[in-house]
């Protein structure tokens, strides 16, 4: 597996122990439709929490919630409108980036609530 596939996996492993640390419950993980996939979906409390994770080696380039563009999020809403209709959920739905960027050995890891609207 390439460098930085284990590095994206690594992140999403990384982004689910921090949600349960948190009391989040893990719904779904690398939910697909159409041409979206949804890393994380988790729930608290009434809120139904749409999780994109985006790890990075470095910040040089940017940071990770940088790479959240318009059409993945285009894409991530009308995943998750068919996700909540097919199983009739009465949700509040909350989009959010936890982004995570390793440092030698560590992972700095953020957690973007309400990072974007859906349209």
């Amino acid at each position: 597996m390439a460098k930085h596939n284990e590095l994206g996996k690594k992140g999403e492993q990384l982004a689910v122990d921090f949600l349960l640390k948190k009391g989040y419950n893990i719904v779904e993980r690398n939910y697909r439709f159409d041409k979206a996939e949804v890393d994380i979906i988790a729930q608290l409390k009434d809120t139904l929490a749409i999780i994109e994770v985006k790890t990075r080696s470095t910040t040089d380039f940017g940071n990770p919630q940088d790479f959240v563009k318009p059409k993945q999020i285009k894409n991530l809403v009308k995943a998750v409108d068919e996700y909540v209709n097919v199983n009739s959920l009465d949700v509040e739905v909350r989009f959010d980036i936890i982004a995570i960027v390793k440092q030698h050995n560590n992972y700095n890891i953020e957690h973007l609530e309400n990072a974007f609207y859906h349209f």
